[in-house]
């Protein structure tokens, strides 16, 4: 088993693309990237922490290789945007890729180049590529949020302009 761990905005969203894939073992709504050791939800979210909302996925490479994880990510995001995704503007919702291995980082900075050269986007790619760090999991009530709270995931990610992105940037 291996982990992947993806920073694409609100976490909440970034579950359900990746749950129903063959392969995938786990999914971990989390934190990482700050200097708070243990943060909460509530911490993270005034964006003082520096810890961006993540999710860490293990997943058996054999079954599903790290490229197809990278290729679920990117349509998940506008990666041209630094200050957040759509409405989510704090610095908690910056996109980023933890990489975990050396062969994480080259696949990733191969991705986000073939991306960048792709001519689909009129601005850079900002996403980021880092170390992964320590990872602290999100409270228990964010843990597949989705399903928990359908009716208000629902309302949120409406909110948080998520689907539009999709729409503008990967419909195509």
């Amino acid at each position: 088993m291996q982990k992947a761990t993806f920073a694409g905005g609100c976490f909440w969203c970034m579950v359900t693309p990746f749950e129903e894939q063959p392969g995938i073992h786990g999914i971990i709504s989390g934190y990482m990237g700050g200097s708070l050791e243990n943060p909460t939800y509530e911490q993270v979210l005034t964006g003082e922490t520096g810890h961006l909302e993540v999710v860490q996925i293990t997943f058996d490479s054999s079954i599903f290789p790290y490229e197809k994880l990278l290729e679920l990510y990117w349509p998940q995001i506008d990666p041209t945007d630094a200050e957040g995704q759509g409405n989510d503007r704090k610095s908690q919702y910056r996109t980023a890729i933890f990489y975990h291995n050396e062969e994480q980082l080259q696949l990733a900075e191969a991705s986000k180049e073939a991306l960048g050269q792709s001519g689909r986007f009129d601005k850079p790619i900002a996403t980021v590529i880092r170390e992964a760090e320590v990872f602290y999991p999100a409270e228990e009530y964010h843990q597949n949020y989705h399903r928990k709270n359908p009716e208000f995931y629902k309302e949120s990610r409406i909110y948080s302009g998520r689907d539009a992105i999709i729409e503008k940037y990967w419909s195509k």
